[in-house]
């Protein structure tokens, strides 16, 4: 892959705090002198969204750890910049994971570094599984975050049903570090599965695997996974040994007429892994672009933009999810990909890209002028003086 996506030009380290407090001191110090700042963890997302001009980095590194972890309660907590890694060892002692299965797109970024608990949840980012459990803001159950002041806000508890004024948590998830650095957050999480089973599906056009995810995802046999790559559709199905093996079965011979082809579970071709990541367009040169839509509209979309922009393309969640590979980077691309998406029925955002090309076009889908003011509001609200991630969400 050429150097498409990797960071921008280089900024100066403004602060590195190792604690709550310090992120505190560093924010309010930056609010003061209306510093702007570039949020950094684990530095695996930095070339997520638009570039953010003269701004020094607020390495946040340092606010790392498990601070609670209940498995008989079903809860963790851990602060924001706990590598991925650590949180999903400690659950697979217990036998749990976090159910909504959060990417690691390292390889399709070109970039290093760990990916954190808090950049998944600032980014709202979660996996295959969502098609069954959610995402990963229907499992936050409470944060910790600083506010582009330098105040400390707690908001949400331990329990799912601790509905105690405004849901900031939720807020705060899919924010991308515009409305606050988060420090700490709490989390449900849930057994892991003892057995999986893959359905593969060959010679499948888009159209046809959508017909057939519909069709799978409206029986009683629980599929966690749906997803599609030249001409090839899969289906995933978890649970106890007994069960697996009984809904593999039951919907092999619903879908009989297409041919599926049982895989085993330590197979290495099983895709979701790679799905999950979009390692398949990890090689590719162009920009990346990631389309949420109305499952029905997916295929038709592909083919009007295959047709136009020579997209490439690669679908989750049971069509939901349609991720689009460009040959080149003309900015005319953006304008292309966001007209052939009916209004209200889906969004697309420029996932990765050269820095060129996302200071050219808005990133993320440009909003209705009333979510804007909202969206402004918001950002006017808890960061008044505009210093967190600058024009990251917004050019």
């Amino acid at each position: 892959m050429t150097d498409l996506a990797t960071t921008d030009a280089p900024m100066t380290v403004f602060a590195a705090p190792d604690d709550e407090a310090a992120v505190q001191a560093a924010v309010a110090e930056a609010h003061a002198t209306r510093q702007p700042l570039r949020l950094r963890a684990g530095g695996s997302k930095q070339a997520l969204g638009q570039p953010v001009p003269q701004a020094a980095v607020l390495d946040v590194s340092g606010v790392t750890g498990i601070t609670r972890y209940e498995p008989g309660a079903l809860v963790i907590e851990a602060k924001a910049a706990t590598p991925l890694a650590e949180i999903e060892a400690a659950l697979a002692e217990h036998g749990q994971m976090l159910a909504f299965e959060p990417p690691d797109f390292r390889a399709l970024l070109g970039s290093s570094g760990a990916p954190t608990i808090g950049g998944a949840v600032a980014g709202n980012q979660s996996g295959p599984r969502r098609v069954q459990g959610g995402a990963c803001r229907d499992y936050l159950l409470g944060v910790r975050f600083v506010d582009g002041q330098g105040q400390l806000v707690r908001n949400g508890g331990r329990v799912m049903k601790n509905v105690t004024g405004l849901d900031l948590s939720k807020l705060q998830c899919g924010a991308y570090g515009t409305l606050g650095v988060l420090t700490e957050v709490a989390l449900k999480v849930l057994p892991r599965p003892e057995a999986s089973a893959t359905l593969r599906f060959e010679g499948i056009t888009l159209e046809r695997g959508v017909k057939l995810f519909a069709q799978a995802l409206t029986t009683p046999f629980e599929v966690s996974g749906a997803a599609w790559a030249e001409g090839t559709a899969w289906l995933r199905i978890e649970g106890l040994t007994a069960q697996v093996a009984y809904r593999r079965d039951k919907l092999s011979a619903l879908l009989a007429d297409d041919g599926p082809t049982p895989m085993d579970a330590d197979d290495p071709a099983a895709p979701w892994s790679s799905i999950r990541d979009c390692t398949g367009f990890a090689d590719h040169d162009g920009p990346v672009w990631r389309l949420s839509l109305k499952a029905s509209l997916t295929p038709g979309i592909l083919s009007a933009l295959s047709d136009r922009l020579g997209a490439r393309g690669m679908v989750d969640q049971g069509g939901a999810v349609l991720w689009l590979a460009l040959p080149d980077a003309d900015p005319a691309q953006a304008d292309a990909i966001r007209a052939a998406i009916p209004n209200g029925q889906g969004h697309a955002m420029l996932f990765r890209g050269p820095a060129p090309l996302r200071t050219a076009v808005p990133v993320f889908q440009p909003q209705a002028p009333r979510l804007e003011r909202i969206a402004a509001d918001l950002c006017a609200r808890f960061d008044p003086a505009g210093i967190l991630n600058p024009g990251l969400m917004r050019a």
